[in-house]
């Protein structure tokens, strides 16, 4: 039995040895802005910030003329026509290339480019918003596990003061029944209720230690790396007047700062532009664009002259003006001469320009543009009903948060007059059994009772400060302890 204790209380000491190193002791602020550099659900929302802002970039760029240019080259075999000459080639084979360009600009669209500019723009700031109230909510989060590690440290403080308590108790009782004092009885009693506190403190030691590693994984901190939260000195006065304000203030506060709100009336605010750019592809569309191009043959020559060896009839005749006499005609005959043209000067004499001014009409496109008009507008109701669902959804938690926080109140104010009260009675029963004058089951009645009564103090406490905390959040206070 003694060496299952100074098990326990080597390792309560290794415990509290890891305690007092200071490089591994977080605060509340620490872990907070570690939470905000390292947590993966902020990362997430970083990168859908990064997406919007590209999105309204591409957006903007988009008001600029198109251009693009191709080229290509290749060789041709058979039957084909000559881009140079349009004449059909037979048999032989040649090489082509050709390159060209075109360009467009919208020069009037009904303002489509701007309203997309201005929804891009209003769901950029909504991620923005979003950024803001993920990080208020792991902030939150934080808040609330760090609560939670602090709440399960201070029941092993609790736990272990009983363990000591009722060692040093079964020690003396067990004294008293090697005198004669009292009955073995006694001592088995208070042996099995050092077992039972004992195993209590393990309990305790497991649930701070399952606390640790849930804070470690809401930081994104690595599980070797030693976390110890700084225990606070809270003075409750001051945190319980918070409570005193009225909900809907709180409300009317929490509601022009929290991102969630803010989100909303963005994308609200989105689903407008949206619509008046969907309205904007039922009209007429004006736009001017440009092309040029140019092309070669290797099959493509220039005469470069005439050797003329004789002539020949042609059959025909004409007749001397004045006269009845007629001419027979003649046709030189000889060879021609060529020369290969090269590629830059062809593409300079193939060389095309043509500028265009457009007139898109809608008559029919299978009703995609009146579908899109009306999907826009449904879109502006749901956002409508997602706004009002934010505020309505907002105003039922602040109203939530002010009243289980005066319940915490009364709940700790009532534990701490139990607590005071169980005091006195265990120190009364202290002293009537060391006197002899109350029975152990007595004496580990009220003992349990103390027990109870500052455990649930203990978690009283920081229930309150956590539904406090919650209140700040609401006002956008910083969270601190």
């Amino acid at each position: 039995m003694h060496r299952f204790f100074a098990a326990i209380f080597i390792f309560l000491f290794f415990a509290s040895a890891s305690y007092g190193q200071s490089d591994s002791i977080w605060s509340l602020q620490r872990a907070v802005k570690f939470a905000h550099e390292h947590n993966i659900s902020i990362q997430q929302n970083v990168l859908n910030e990064r997406l919007a802002k590209l999105t309204l970039q591409q957006t903007r760029l988009s008001q600029i003329p198109n251009a693009n240019i191709s080229s290509s080259y290749g060789r041709s075999y058979g039957r084909s026509v000559d881009p140079t000459t349009n004449q059909f080639v037979q048999g032989n084979s040649y090489d082509f290339m050709s390159l060209s360009g075109v360009t467009d600009v919208l020069l009037f669209g009904w303002f489509q480019k701007r309203n997309q500019i201005g929804r891009d723009r209003f769901n950029l700031q909504a991620a923005q918003a979003d950024l803001e109230q993920i990080r208020d909510d792991i902030s939150l989060n934080v808040a609330t596990g760090y609560l939670r590690l602090i709440l399960a440290r201070e029941q092993i403080g609790v736990t272990q003061q009983q363990v000591e308590l009722s060692k040093a108790q079964y020690e003396q009782t067990r004294r008293f029944e090697e005198a004669g004092r009292v009955p073995e009885l006694n001592v088995a009693q208070l042996e099995a209720q050092l077992a039972g506190d004992s195993a209590n403190l393990i309990t305790a030691i497991s649930d701070y230690n399952a606390a640790i590693l849930d804070m470690k994984a809401l930081l994104n901190l690595d599980f070797t790396t030693p976390f110890v939260p700084q225990m606070p000195d809270v003075n409750l006065g001051e945190q319980i007047a918070v409570s005193a304000m009225n909900p809907e203030e709180i409300y009317q506060q929490a509601r022009g700062h929290l991102g969630v709100i803010k989100a909303s009336e963005l994308r609200l605010s989105a689903a407008q532009k949206s619509y008046s750019a969907a309205r904007g592809a039922l009209w007429p569309q004006l736009s001017l664009s440009g092309q040029f191009g140019t092309n070669f043959a290797s099959t493509f020559r220039e005469v470069a002259g005439f050797n003329m060896t004789g002539s020949s009839p042609t059959g025909a005749f004409v007749q001397v003006p004045g006269t009845d006499i007629t001419v027979p005609v003649y046709q030189p005959t000889g060879t021609y001469t060529f020369n290969d043209v090269p590629l830059f000067r062809q593409f300079d004499n193939n060389f095309r320009q043509t500028v265009a001014l457009n007139l898109n009409i809608p008559v029919f496109n299978a009703w995609q543009a009146q579908f899109g008009v009306k999907q826009a507008k449904i879109n502006i109701a749901r956002q409508e009903l997602n706004q009002y669902q934010s505020e309505l959804k907002l105003k039922q938690d602040v109203y939530k948060a002010h009243n289980d926080a005066v319940n915490s109140i009364q709940k700790y104010n009532a534990a701490e007059r139990a607590a005071i009260a169980a005091r006195r009675a265990f120190d009364f029963a202290q002293k009537r059994y060391d006197l002899g004058l109350t029975n152990t089951v007595e004496y580990l009645t009220t003992q349990n009772t103390l027990y109870s009564a500052e455990s649930r103090l203990a978690s009283s406490k920081y229930d309150l400060i956590f539904k406090l905390k919650v209140i700040d959040y609401y006002l956008g206070k910083e969270l601190k302890l």
